[in-house]
């Protein structure tokens, strides 16, 4: 009896064994038929890679944290969570750890170059602008950064400004400014020009009581400290802006478009047979340009701004102005 029931207890554990090996394959087909991938190893890995390798799995992308890392370099995976290896079904959610780098860095080389370029070093560094010193130097290029604290290889925390001396370039020079009251314009252009100022905006009036074509009002006043660049604006004795032809000169006007950028403006002279640049500068927005030019009808002026003709003048043509879809251009 007893060696019945034992044999009867063999074959049922027997049966339960192959029953359970049975089931355990069973499930293991059945999650096996259900999407499932393995997590890749992400660590160490930029964060655009992860994401594209994770996306093309099916699994879903999502950054827990930012901290900082000495050993992993910045923008990338610092730990994930399930680990790689780790069998998942699609659609799962894989955390991961990104890093911001290490807490210190060690600051860039900034001088030399100009305040927009050193920003974006900065930026690219974790660092921040600091204060901003300007000076006159000789012959430093204007806007370049000339010094700078702390200085290049120090070794900083993110986050951290860093403080620039800017150059200005050459001290403008002072000047006092001279009497233009009772001359000719044609005989104070090149007076400004020699001391390196501007011709602002001209006025002409009308009084019988003052000689014509001669100024009778300036601003900066005589005497006044002047720097050069800087520019001055006169009035004119006379209701026309040809007064000075009369003398055989023309006093040329042209107006910079509004914007925020400086513009190429030239003025190409075509006479006696020759060609050549009376005028090219880059000029401020808005900025008014006034210029002596020669009477002479066999003369032609092309003006080009950002190195489009934008406007013709001949005197043979009775001194008018014409754009540039009003005339045949010559190819220069």
């Amino acid at each position: 009896m007893i060696r019945s029931l034992f044999r009867w207890g063999i074959t049922l554990g027997v049966f339960c064994m192959i029953a359970a090996i049975a089931g355990y394959f069973t499930l293991r087909w059945i999650v096996k038929s259900e999407d499932v991938v393995i997590v890749p190893d992400l660590v160490g890995k930029d964060v655009v890679y992860a994401l594209e390798v994770l996306t093309d799995l099916g699994l879903n992308t999502k950054v827990s944290e930012y901290e900082y890392r000495a050993d992993v370099p910045k923008n990338h995976v610092a730990y994930q969570e399930p680990r790689a290896g780790t069998e998942v079904k699609k659609d799962r959610d894989i955390r991961i750890v990104v890093s911001k780098g290490p807490r210190t860095v060690p600051v860039p080389e900034l001088v030399g170059f100009d305040i927009r370029e050193a920003t974006i070093i900065m930026e690219d560094n974790g660092l921040i602008p600091g204060h901003l010193t300007e000076v006159y130097g000789d012959g430093e290029v204007t806007g370049s950064i000339l010094s700078q604290v702390p200085a290049p290889g120090s070794v900083v925390e993110r986050g951290a400004a860093v403080d620039l001396l800017i150059g200005l370039g050459h001290r403008p020079v002072e000047y006092s400014m001279l009497k233009l009251e009772g001359l000719f314009p044609e005989d104070v252009i090149p007076q400004l020009e020699r001391y390196q100022l501007s011709i602002g905006r001209i006025r002409y009036v009308q009084r019988d009581d003052l000689p014509q074509g001669v100024i009778i009002e300036q601003d900066p006043g005589a005497g006044s400290p002047v720097v050069s660049g800087s520019p001055v604006s006169f009035t004119v004795n006379r209701a026309e802006a040809v007064a000075i032809e009369d003398r055989g000169l023309y006093l040329f006007h042209h107006s910079v478009d509004n914007g925020f950028l400086k513009r190429h403006i030239r003025l190409r002279v075509n006479a006696f047979g020759s060609r050549y640049d009376l005028f090219d500068v880059f000029s401020k927005p808005g900025e008014d340009i006034w210029i002596l030019l020669p009477r002479d009808g066999s003369a032609a002026f092309f003006l080009y701004d950002d190195e489009e003709l934008v406007l013709t003048h001949s005197f043979a043509l009775g001194g008018k102005d014409k754009t540039r879809s009003e005339v045949e251009i010559e190819n220069f």
